[in-house]
């Protein structure tokens, strides 16, 4: 069923340690528009979507959880030297603190992922629109951590990610076409 290559969907790359970045990109590693959510939703959206989609939401639910990885290593290479007292000047003293260097799922503000970040209502139409806008949301937010940063090997793997949210985005408007000619089809709204 899974074949584990020990590689990374993108190469990450790291220039120097920079803390900050580092807390601004947990955003999209336990936000509610981040990629443990999307990886999520798109899992759990599955089953209550009709089978010309379901393989959609499960490749890119699976994707999802490879863009995690590359967050989480982006986030471990750039704190990985950092002392005390930069964590601390950074505002992660409290994560310090309580896990050492330990990544914990939560945004950038410090707040802790919740399972309520997760969107399924059950309806197709409802969902793959949700989706849609999570796509968008995150493609927003990396042009801004693109934007926030100088390191041109952060900003390159942050690129590839913005893309793939772009692509994703794509795949789901292609996925509400077919179910509104499904529902034309069977004359269901």
């Amino acid at each position: 069923m899974w074949v584990y290559e020990k590689k990374l969907q993108y190469p990450v790359k790291v220039g120097k340690c920079d803390i900050r970045m580092a807390r601004y990109l947990s955003e999209q590693y336990g936000g509610a528009d981040g990629e443990l959510s999307a990886a999520l939703r798109y899992l759990n959206q599955r089953y209550s979507i009709p089978d010309k989609v379901i393989g959609l939401l499960t490749d890119i639910g699976t994707e999802e959880f490879a863009h995690l990885e590359m967050i989480a290593t982006m986030i471990y290479k750039l704190t990985k030297d950092a002392s005390v007292e930069q964590l601390e000047a950074a505002g992660l003293g409290p994560n310090y603190a309580v896990r050492d260097h330990a990544m914990f799922y939560e945004n950038a503000g410090g707040v802790p992922w919740t399972a309520t970040y997760i969107q399924a209502k059950g309806d197709p139409l409802a969902d793959l629109y949700e989706d849609i806008a999570a796509e968008e949301k995150a493609r927003a937010t990396y042009q801004w951590l693109i934007d926030m940063t100088d390191d041109v090997d952060i900003q390159d793997s942050l690129k590839f990610l913005r893309e793939r949210e772009i692509i994703h985005s794509l795949r789901f408007r292609e996925a509400v076409e077919i179910i509104k000619a499904d529902r034309e089809q069977k004359k269901v709204y």
